[in-house]
Protein backbone atom coordinates (compact mmCIF):
# COMPACT_ATOMS: atom_id res chain seq x y z
CA UNK A 1 0.00 0.00 0.00
CA UNK A 2 1.74 3.11 -1.22
CA UNK A 3 1.04 5.90 1.24
CA UNK A 4 -2.10 4.79 3.04
CA UNK A 5 -1.63 3.99 6.71
CA UNK A 6 -4.02 3.45 9.58
CA UNK A 7 -4.64 6.64 11.53
CA UNK A 8 -4.13 9.01 8.61
CA UNK A 9 -6.88 11.20 7.16
CA UNK A 10 -8.51 9.34 4.27
CA UNK A 11 -8.07 11.13 0.93
CA UNK A 12 -11.34 12.82 -0.04
CA UNK A 13 -12.78 12.25 -3.50
CA UNK A 14 -15.75 12.85 -5.74
CA UNK A 15 -16.51 10.26 -8.42
CA UNK A 16 -19.38 9.51 -10.77
CA UNK A 17 -21.45 6.58 -9.55
CA UNK A 18 -23.98 4.10 -10.78
CA UNK A 19 -27.29 5.74 -11.56
CA UNK A 20 -25.57 8.88 -12.90
CA UNK A 21 -25.07 10.85 -9.67
CA UNK A 22 -21.77 11.59 -7.94
CA UNK A 23 -20.44 10.23 -4.66
CA UNK A 24 -17.98 11.99 -2.34
CA UNK A 25 -16.30 10.75 0.79
CA UNK A 26 -17.10 14.08 2.46
CA UNK A 27 -20.87 13.56 2.03
CA UNK A 28 -20.70 10.78 4.64
CA UNK A 29 -19.23 12.77 7.54
CA UNK A 30 -20.33 11.18 10.80
CA UNK A 31 -20.59 7.71 9.24
CA UNK A 32 -18.01 5.00 8.72
CA UNK A 33 -17.21 4.30 5.08
CA UNK A 34 -16.11 0.98 3.62
CA UNK A 35 -14.24 1.42 0.34
CA UNK A 36 -13.69 -1.83 -1.48
CA UNK A 37 -11.42 -1.49 -4.48
CA UNK A 38 -11.90 -4.18 -7.10
CA UNK A 39 -10.42 -4.79 -10.56
CA UNK A 40 -13.38 -5.24 -12.93
CA UNK A 41 -17.15 -5.51 -13.10
CA UNK A 42 -18.69 -8.88 -13.94
CA UNK A 43 -15.66 -11.07 -13.22
CA UNK A 44 -16.01 -13.97 -10.80
CA UNK A 45 -14.14 -12.56 -7.77
CA UNK A 46 -15.45 -9.03 -8.18
CA UNK A 47 -19.00 -10.29 -8.62
CA UNK A 48 -18.78 -12.49 -5.52
CA UNK A 49 -17.33 -9.61 -3.48
CA UNK A 50 -19.98 -7.12 -4.63
CA UNK A 51 -22.81 -9.59 -3.95
CA UNK A 52 -21.40 -10.34 -0.47
CA UNK A 53 -21.22 -6.65 0.47
CA UNK A 54 -24.72 -6.05 -0.97
CA UNK A 55 -26.15 -8.96 1.04
CA UNK A 56 -24.83 -7.38 4.26
CA UNK A 57 -25.81 -3.80 3.43
CA UNK A 58 -28.57 -3.56 6.05
CA UNK A 59 -26.13 -4.77 8.73
CA UNK A 60 -23.58 -2.17 7.57
CA UNK A 61 -26.31 0.50 7.73
CA UNK A 62 -27.18 -0.61 11.27
CA UNK A 63 -23.49 -0.11 12.13
CA UNK A 64 -23.68 3.46 10.71
CA UNK A 65 -21.51 2.47 7.73
CA UNK A 66 -21.78 3.12 3.99
CA UNK A 67 -20.29 0.69 1.46
CA UNK A 68 -18.74 1.94 -1.79
CA UNK A 69 -17.14 -0.25 -4.45
CA UNK A 70 -14.53 1.48 -6.61
CA UNK A 71 -13.13 0.23 -9.91
CA UNK A 72 -11.81 1.80 -13.11
CA UNK A 73 -14.93 0.68 -15.01
CA UNK A 74 -17.35 3.25 -16.45
CA UNK A 75 -20.67 4.28 -14.94
CA UNK A 76 -22.40 2.52 -17.84
CA UNK A 77 -20.63 -0.76 -16.95
CA UNK A 78 -21.46 -0.22 -13.26
CA UNK A 79 -25.15 0.29 -14.07
CA UNK A 80 -25.23 -2.92 -16.12
CA UNK A 81 -23.31 -4.84 -13.41
CA UNK A 82 -25.57 -3.57 -10.60
CA UNK A 83 -28.73 -4.43 -12.52
CA UNK A 84 -27.51 -7.89 -13.55
CA UNK A 85 -26.72 -8.94 -9.96
CA UNK A 86 -29.24 -6.73 -8.10
CA UNK A 87 -26.39 -4.98 -6.25
CA UNK A 88 -27.31 -2.45 -3.59
CA UNK A 89 -23.86 -1.05 -2.79
CA UNK A 90 -22.71 2.22 -4.33
CA UNK A 91 -20.42 1.63 -7.32
CA UNK A 92 -18.03 4.50 -8.07
CA UNK A 93 -16.33 4.84 -11.45
CA UNK A 94 -12.67 5.90 -11.33
CA UNK A 95 -11.80 5.83 -15.03
CA UNK A 96 -9.05 8.43 -14.49
CA UNK A 97 -7.64 6.31 -11.64
CA UNK A 98 -7.17 9.35 -9.38
CA UNK A 99 -8.72 7.70 -6.31
CA UNK A 100 -7.09 4.34 -7.09
CA UNK A 101 -3.73 6.13 -7.11
CA UNK A 102 -4.52 8.24 -4.02
CA UNK A 103 -5.27 5.06 -2.06
CA UNK A 104 -2.26 3.22 -3.52
CA UNK A 105 -4.23 0.37 -5.09
CA UNK A 106 -3.34 1.00 -8.75
CA UNK A 107 -0.22 -1.15 -8.91
CA UNK A 108 2.00 -3.13 -11.23
CA UNK A 109 0.81 -6.71 -11.38
CA UNK A 110 2.22 -9.77 -13.05
CA UNK A 111 0.48 -12.74 -14.64
CA UNK A 112 2.26 -15.47 -16.57
CA UNK A 113 5.38 -13.31 -16.69
CA UNK A 114 3.52 -10.36 -18.23
CA UNK A 115 3.55 -7.13 -16.26
CA UNK A 116 0.59 -4.76 -16.38
CA UNK A 117 -1.12 -2.09 -14.25
CA UNK A 118 -4.26 -3.01 -12.37
CA UNK A 119 -6.25 -2.73 -9.16
CA UNK A 120 -5.01 -4.68 -6.16
CA UNK A 121 -8.13 -5.92 -4.40
CA UNK A 122 -8.09 -3.84 -1.20
CA UNK A 123 -10.65 -2.70 1.35
CA UNK A 124 -10.33 0.41 3.51
CA UNK A 125 -12.46 1.10 6.57
CA UNK A 126 -12.72 4.83 7.29
CA UNK A 127 -14.07 5.94 10.65
CA UNK A 128 -16.80 8.53 11.15
CA UNK A 129 -13.96 10.95 11.97
CA UNK A 130 -12.47 10.56 8.47
CA UNK A 131 -9.45 8.57 9.65
CA UNK A 132 -8.32 5.31 8.06
CA UNK A 133 -9.10 2.69 10.71
CA UNK A 134 -8.25 -0.54 8.92
CA UNK A 135 -6.74 -1.65 5.60
CA UNK A 136 -7.10 -5.11 4.10
CA UNK A 137 -4.61 -5.71 1.30
CA UNK A 138 -4.64 -8.49 -1.31
CA UNK A 139 -8.15 -9.45 -0.23
CA UNK A 140 -9.39 -13.01 -0.58
CA UNK A 141 -13.15 -12.78 -1.19
CA UNK A 142 -14.64 -15.68 0.83
CA UNK A 143 -15.64 -14.38 4.28
CA UNK A 144 -14.16 -10.92 3.63
CA UNK A 145 -17.39 -8.90 3.72
CA UNK A 146 -18.27 -10.51 7.07
CA UNK A 147 -14.83 -9.62 8.49
CA UNK A 148 -15.23 -6.00 7.35
CA UNK A 149 -18.73 -5.88 8.84
CA UNK A 150 -17.39 -7.07 12.20
CA UNK A 151 -14.78 -4.29 12.12
CA UNK A 152 -17.43 -1.67 11.18
CA UNK A 153 -19.64 -2.91 14.01
CA UNK A 154 -16.66 -2.61 16.35
CA UNK A 155 -16.19 1.02 15.30
CA UNK A 156 -19.89 1.69 15.87
CA UNK A 157 -19.52 0.22 19.36
CA UNK A 158 -16.54 2.39 20.21
CA UNK A 159 -13.57 0.14 19.43
CA UNK A 160 -10.85 0.90 16.89
CA UNK A 161 -12.25 -1.42 14.21
CA UNK A 162 -9.84 -4.31 14.78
Amino acid sequence: MANLTEGMIAPDFTLPRDGGAAVSLSQFKGKSVVLFFYPKDDTSGCTAESIAFSALLSAFSAANAVVIGVSPDSVKKHDKFAKKYDLSVILAADEEKTVLNAYGVWVEKSMYGRKYMGVERTTVLIGADGLVRRVWEKVKVPGHAEEVLAAAQGLANGSDGK
